[in-house]
């Protein structure tokens, strides 16, 4: 049975040997003939679209405008040509893969060679035991030192992560609210840092003072009452005293009084695949009312202008919002779950599918500020989707600038309405056709009695 199982090993270890050999010339064909293949891109290239040219001329010359007519306006027979070039160069090169299958191999030719290598140290030892010599290696001793470099290394490397990563990802909230969301993650940060040196601690350094020895026996101790209350309910209290700090710090920020949010700045969010639309409340600062059945092409959010609060409501390029100003955000979506995402606002909100969503927040800086704050000229403040939504979904961003009071007015006064000329239009003639249904209807019914 040894010998079959000895057998089996050498068959797959061949086989992982024989795929690496035939792997491993096109692995690394790719990066000696890149230079050719950009080449020979660059000519074809060039070559088709002289090819394109000539085509598109002599086309031309031969038919007067059947190009013209063939293509859409504004395009032409090389710009075509060209692009399915482009696109047939974007394709994924199946040398990519083969380089990926090789690497996974690789890895699994490592772990092969340090098993082997393990099991000859085994054999050795075991011969020499059987030998009646003395272990050259204390194993036990050599993996409780393991254990006590590991402790400190990974200790470093916590604080290494604290002090190089979290300047990169952590600096101050740009948002009121932020800095209660701030002291809250400090609080758990902290906590949650001090269990894990702790344990880590204990963890470890137990694995290296109780190493075997060979001349001590390991004590059973199948269970203690005030061992198992201390780790039940100390953590207990702590996990409720971090729920409930959670708790009311969210309600202080999403259980805004009425009045409050009613004076603050209204600006509607609506996520589709794969882009955000922004609505300003406009001078009433009222976001007008909207209906699924009111879509069109050119109503492309359902706004109902039979209510007219929404005759005056702007469509914002980018956000825009004056600093010191409380902003109150009605988040939609027109298809499927997006997330309205201000990173450095602290600001998170789910934008769902026919049901509105809010969030309200007051910006503390603006973005020169935070610029010089962060002394990095080329910051800018965004607006993301944190829901993977499709393969668009990284196009969903916004940027957003934090402006003074005079100058976001006088942003505003650039911006068009949602209540275009051509809106206007269709309007009408809905209207219209509303009341010549109506009146048919009345007729009918005057004709029934």
């Amino acid at each position: 049975m040894r010998y079959r199982k000895y057998i089996n090993f050498r068959t797959i270890f061949s086989l992982v040997i024989a795929t690496m050999l035939l792997l491993h010339g096109s692995a690394f064909a790719q990066a000696g003939d890149s230079t050719a293949t950009e080449n020979d891109t660059t000519v074809s290239s060039s070559e088709l679209q002289a090819e394109a040219e000539s085509a598109g001329t002599t086309a031309a010359d031969t038919t007067g405008n059947a190009v013209a007519a063939a293509t859409p306006e504004g395009t032409s027979a090389t710009s075509n040509a060209v692009q399915a070039a482009q696109e047939e160069e974007k394709s994924i090169d199946p040398q990519v893969y083969k380089n990926f299958f090789y690497y996974v191999l690789l890895f699994f030719l490592v772990c092969i060679i340090v098993g082997i290598v393990g099991k000859i140290i085994q054999v050795y030892e075991l011969t020499r035991e059987m030998q009646g010599r003395a272990k050259r290696v204390n194993w036990n001793k050599f993996h409780g030192t393991l254990f006590l470099i590991s402790l400190f290394v990974g200790l470093y490397g916590a604080y290494w992560s604290y002090a190089h990563h979290g300047s990169l990802a952590w600096h101050e909230s740009a948002s009121e609210h932020g800095e209660r969301i701030d002291s809250m993650f400090i609080t758990t940060t902290v906590i949650t840092t001090i269990v894990f040196v702790l344990t880590h601690i204990l963890l470890f350094g137990f694995s290296f003072v109780y190493k075997s020895t060979g001349k001590r026996k390991a004590y059973f101790y199948p269970h203690n009452n005030l061992i198992e209350k201390i780790w039940t309910i100390v953590p207990a209290i702590v996990l409720t005293v971090l729920v409930l700090f959670g708790f009311f710090t969210w309600r202080s920020i999403t259980n805004v009084p009425d009045d409050v949010a009613k004076d603050a700045l209204q600006v509607e969010i609506t996520g589709e695949q794969f882009a955000w639309t922004v609505r300003y409340g406009g001078k009433d600062n009222k976001i007008g009312k909207r209906s699924i059945k009111l879509t069109t092409p050119l109503n492309g959010l359902g706004i109902d202008y039979n209510d007219k609060s929404a005759w005056d409501d702007i469509m914002g390029s980018d956000i825009v919002l004056p600093v010191g100003k409380p902003v109150r955000f009605t988040i939609n979506s027109k298809d499927i779950l997006h997330s309205f995402y201000m990173p450095d606002f602290r600001v998170q909100m789910n934008a769902v599918p026919g049901m509105a969503t809010h969030f309200q927040m007051t910006p503390r800086y603006t973005t020169a500020e935070m610029r010089e704050k962060l002394n990095n000229p080329e910051f800018d403040y965004v607006m993301l989707c944190a829901k993977i939504c499709g393969q668009g979904h990284y196009n969903m961003q916004k940027t957003v600038r934090i402006v003074s009071e005079a100058e976001y007015k006088e942003w505003l006064a650039t911006q068009s309405y949602f209540f275009s000329d051509d809106v206007k239009k269709e309007f009408k003639a809905s209207q219209s056709a509303n009341k010549g249904e109506q009146e048919e209807d009345n007729k009918q019914l005057a004709l029934n009695y």
